[in-house]
């Protein structure tokens, strides 16, 4: 028998302290690429209680995202955003879920109806500087909160903006394609670094809801152990 919703009450009760429940109830997160980084995302926001979330990627499971992403063998030849869905689901039945099995598009948030009651969160977790500039673009007015996951290899950046339509400082992190970081396609992501990224960016937004200032720039070298914190504007 499935547990009942006054048992369910108090499943968030060991983070209420951390993440204020009215906030959370407020948001709606979008999350914008669901491979390595925006797959942890997805759960690890399913899994504090999210009320609703939009999923975007235009790609299918393949053998090799198995273990770099943690998809499972069964979802091999499924699209992403439906094996993320399944999983967020199964970690909180009630989440309204929405999946968009294809690219982000700027009017995908332009179109949207504005709606003050709701604070959208955006998590961007894609792979080239033109899909963020994209992204960015098109969210930055719309946004209460965004987050910008980045990996290569066991290096970590994640950006976030607490109040987008006011940022100075996320633009002039979007270089060109020229001057990103090029490293072989066997060595630019792992499960565990993904993990880690993830859980950074879902920490901002703790912040966020908290009402404290949010890191704009945090930097992780896993290999080297170090921490590079940008300063708070």
């Amino acid at each position: 028998m499935p547990p009942s919703e006054f048992e369910l009450a108090d499943r968030d009760i060991r983070q209420r302290d951390l993440i204020p429940p009215a906030r959370l109830a407020r948001c709606h997160a979008i999350v914008i690429g669901v491979g390595a980084i925006g797959r942890q995302v997805a759960l690890q926001l399913a899994a504090t209680g999210v009320p609703a979330m939009t999923l975007f990627d235009p790609d299918t499971v393949g053998v090799e995202n198995l273990a770099v992403q943690g998809f499972w063998e069964q979802n091999l030849g499924a699209a992403k955003v439906d094996a993320v869905a399944n999983v967020c689901h199964q970690q909180c039945p009630r989440l309204e879920l929405h999946t968009v099995p294809r690219r982000f598009r700027r009017s995908d948030v332009r179109d949207r109806p504005a709606n003050r009651d709701i604070d959208v969160a955006v998590f961007s977790c894609v792979d080239s500087i033109e899909s963020r500039k994209l992204i960015w673009e098109a969210v930055k007015n719309r946004a209460a909160f965004f987050a910008d996951g980045r990996m290569a290899a066991e290096v970590i950046r994640v950006l976030v903006s607490g109040f987008p339509s006011n940022d100075r400082l996320y633009a002039a992190t979007l270089f060109t394609a020229g001057e990103a970081y090029v490293g072989s396609c066997t060595a630019k992501s792992t499960l565990y670094a993904a993990s880690i990224a993830a859980g950074l960016m879902i920490g901002q937004l703790a912040r966020w809801l908290r009402g404290l200032e949010v890191v704009p720039d945090q930097t992780l070298n896993l290999l080297a152990a170090e921490l590079t914190v940008g300063e708070i504007p």
